[in-house]
């Protein structure tokens, strides 16, 4: 099992059941006391519970858990690697694209330096990207505003109106969850509205997300599906996310 899956069981036990146990989870996913205390430990500072004596109790709701980028940046690297591989190839040789904040697109900013596209011009409102891109000699521009934290991403009015007035040729986006009714979603109202002023300000949209996401929906829906062109993955979706993507018309694209 991968521990990526492991930390979302342990975060639905303990939201099912209040509380989890040291002894109890490493019988259930047979690995050792410490392996288990380093995984509460994670998730405690993903804000999904709280450490106790022996276990560990609910914290946040999980509609709202958002995990910090260096915690995103660690999880399911060799599946990123390969979605941000593929995703290289629906970037232009020229023109402009805007490349969201997060771990996966994080991953893309990094294959975007080594190709050296000189006349591409990058938008960002993730500062580690702007810092990438810029620091390799290449075109940035970074959308300003209030940097949260937890993302390295400038948020606040002035990067939507910033983004509202734009028409980039392609806009790569990440996502915490994408659900066959809710469509995509992350935790933040904030982030959610840099979001949705990003997908409306790009010819063409291109969803980066890996499966964990799948079927997931956090507090707040940034985007329909109808709202993407592309979706590229590790896995292909099943049941009535696939359905809902076929019916929407995104390519969707295993990597």
């Amino acid at each position: 099992m991968f521990a990526e899956e492991r930390y979302r069981q342990i975060s639905t036990l303990v939201s099912a059941d209040g509380r989890v146990t040291v002894a109890g989870l490493s019988s259930r996913f047979g690995i050792t006391k410490e392996t288990v205390r380093r995984d509460l430990a994670l998730l405690e500072t993903d804000g999904v519970l709280r450490r106790v004596h022996g276990g560990a109790i609910a914290g946040t709701g999980a509609t709202t858990n958002e995990p910090s980028l260096t915690s995103r940046s660690s999880q399911r690297s060799p599946e990123k690697k390969r979605i941000a591989q593929a995703a290289l190839s629906l970037a232009p040789l020229a023109g402009a694209v805007i490349v969201d904040a997060g771990s996966t697109t994080g991953a893309l900013a990094d294959l975007l330096v080594s190709e050296a596209r000189p006349a591409l011009a990058v938008v960002t409102h993730s500062v580690p990207v702007a810092a990438l891109i810029s620091g390799a000699g290449l075109s940035v521009e970074l959308v300003g505003g209030r940097v949260r934290a937890l993302t390295s991403a400038a948020v606040g009015s002035s990067a939507v109106a910033h983004f509202s007035r734009l028409r980039a040729d392609v806009a790569f986006i990440g996502t915490n969850g994408i659900a066959a009714g809710f469509g995509l979603s992350t935790p933040d109202i904030d982030e959610a509205a840099v979001k949705t002023a990003i997908v409306h300000s790009a010819r063409r949209v291109v969803l980066l997300a890996d499966s964990s996401k799948f079927d997931e929906e956090t507090l707040i829906s940034f985007a329909n599906l109808e709202d993407i062109d592309v979706l590229i993955t590790d896995r292909a979706p099943r049941g009535p996310l696939a359905e809902a993507l076929a019916d929407a018309d995104v390519e969707v694209t295993v990597a």
